[in-house]
């Protein structure tokens, strides 16, 4: 009986241990999204990415034009076909066709392409935007003693019962205006 009851003692004492030891751990949220935003950089990103963008896009615009511009000639072409010239007409509207298809397959592969290089490019941009955010979350979580840092951002978290919100710490620490709204919870 008395090993049961030190037994029930010494399990008592490891959890009333354990959960001091839970309370002490700090914990904090943030919004990354918020941070990242505000972060001169992206505005920097964005605007290489759409100027990127609006060039590709005019080249591409360029081959739709001539692309219709050559199906209108070969549909001119066909009505102008009779009896007597049909054998040369139908040479010519076959070599159009296949001028056709072959700057079909082109716009196809420009925009292919541009995708790529836009994807390429928007990782080239914005990871070492995020690298540098999350040095900055990193930086912060450990001068200010936080256990945990949970991201509201990607809703890793939906509820939560206070805690320290170090969103404009970390954008202080980045060099970054906290006179900006956060968005609703």
């Amino acid at each position: 009986m008395r090993k049961l009851i030190s037994a029930f003692f010494l399990a008592a004492g490891l959890l009333f241990t354990a959960n001091i030891a839970n309370a002490q751990q700090k914990l904090a949220h943030l919004n990354s999204a918020v941070i990242i935003e505000a972060m001169p950089e992206v505005k920097t990103a964005r605007g290489t990415l759409e100027t990127i963008q609006k060039a590709k896009q005019g080249e591409i615009e360029k081959m739709i034009t001539e692309y219709q511009s050559k199906l209108k000639a070969a549909q001119d072409k066909e009505k102008t076909m009779s009896e007597a010239n049909k054998e040369v007409v139908g040479k010519e509207l076959q070599t159009m066709g296949a001028e056709l298809q072959d700057l079909e397959k082109r716009i196809t592969d420009a925009r292919t392409k541009a995708q790529q290089e836009l994807e390429a490019k928007n990782a080239e941009l914005f990871n070492p935007i995020q690298v540098k955010a999350d040095n900055a979350i990193k930086a912060v979580s450990k001068e200010k003693g936080f256990a945990y840092v949970f991201d509201t951002a990607n809703q890793a978290l939906i509820y939560w019962d206070g805690g320290e919100d170090i969103t404009n710490a970390v954008k202080t620490k980045l060099g970054i205006s906290t006179t900006t709204a956060a968005p609703k919870k």
